[in-house]
């Protein structure tokens, strides 16, 4: 199957897993689709949204739809980096045998992730961008594919610990899931009070996936549609900008490509152009651009300053 082919099968594979999706999670369209946009290019997402939205329900339904293994890590105070990446325990035949730790699945749940100290947050952020854990000087490799899907409360900040710009800038995508509209509320409410529950069907297997993803790797991109994602990344670093105090880097251009790759692809294009740049945009640069104190003070989010840098290109 040639890669024209694999495309065209990954357009059908995305609007099955919608159709999956959907029988569970109401609304909530443009996260799910940040999901499967970094799913399809291998990248990390961060969910940030006030309880009950239904984040871990929708990465747990991702999961099953893909059918990957699946853990969830719920983030507390006191959790050790080897409660994530497993430990050695002495065996009964007096040796030492690694036991692997909830970040050995396919696709690993942080919840909560700003709720544990810097130690082990560092400890899961380590594994996302290597691949692999290293356990007294030998390496296990995760398995393929590997996605960390974290969620974080914007609301309580007592007893949590923020990431640092350092280790955000390893998530692909910062998603902002908003409440449901009056008409999804209502659909939700009827479909979680009642005691059947909605089954889902798996679409993909993990080599599919991986498949998906070398096909969108190899998907040719224009130069003047890289050159416009460098410019949109290269304008949050104008020291003339007084909102911003520091812009995104390197990485955010080659997120810029790879989302718009996919972007592209499950909307059934061959190669992207600025409109996917824009689509991709704001989960990119959100979590990398930081705002300084006329930002706060006049009220001025990060959202809206990456919209003004898209009306001014």
């Amino acid at each position: 199957m040639n890669d024209k082919e694999q495309l065209d099968l990954l357009v059908n594979k995305y609007h099955s897993l919608k159709e999956e999706i959907a029988k569970v999670i109401v609304g909530q369209n443009e996260a799910v689709d940040s999901l499967l946009v970094s799913v399809f290019t291998g990248g990390h997402c961060l969910l940030l949204g006030v309880p009950g939205l239904a984040k871990t329900l929708m990465v747990s339904t991702l999961a099953r739809t893909l059918g990957l293994s699946f853990n969830r890590i719920q983030f507390t105070p006191d959790l050790m980096p080897s409660d994530i990446t497993g430990s050695e325990i002495l065996d009964n035949n007096r040796q030492f045998k690694f036991i692997q730790g909830p970040v050995f699945a396919n696709i690993v749940l942080a919840d909560e992730i700003n709720r544990t100290p810097p130690k082990t947050q560092a400890a899961l952020l380590e594994a996302m961008q290597e691949r692999n854990v290293t356990v007294n000087g030998i390496s296990y490799s995760l398995p393929a594919p590997f996605f960390v899907l974290a969620t974080q409360n914007p609301i309580e900040q007592e007893g949590t610990y923020p990431l640092p710009e350092a280790q955000l800038d390893r998530f692909m995508f910062n998603v902002r899931l908003d409440y449901p509209s009056f008409d999804e509320e209502v659909q939700i409410v009827k479909q979680t009070t009642v005691s059947q529950t909605a089954q889902v069907n798996h679409i993909l297997s993990a080599d599919e996936i991986l498949s998906f993803q070398e096909s969108i790797r190899r998907m040719p991109v224009p130069d003047n549609v890289v050159e416009y994602a460098v410019r949109l990344v290269t304008s949050t670093r104008n020291p003339e900008n007084r909102y911003i105090s520091w812009g995104a880097g390197p990485r955010a251009s080659q997120y810029l490509i790879v989302g718009a790759r996919c972007h592209a692809a499950i909307h059934g294009k061959y190669s992207p152009d600025a409109e996917d740049i824009n689509a991709v945009a704001f989960n990119v640069l959100r979590h990398r651009i930081v705002r300084n104190y006329y930002a706060e003070a006049e009220g001025i989010s990060t959202d809206d300053i990456i919209n003004t840098l898209i009306k001014q290109l």
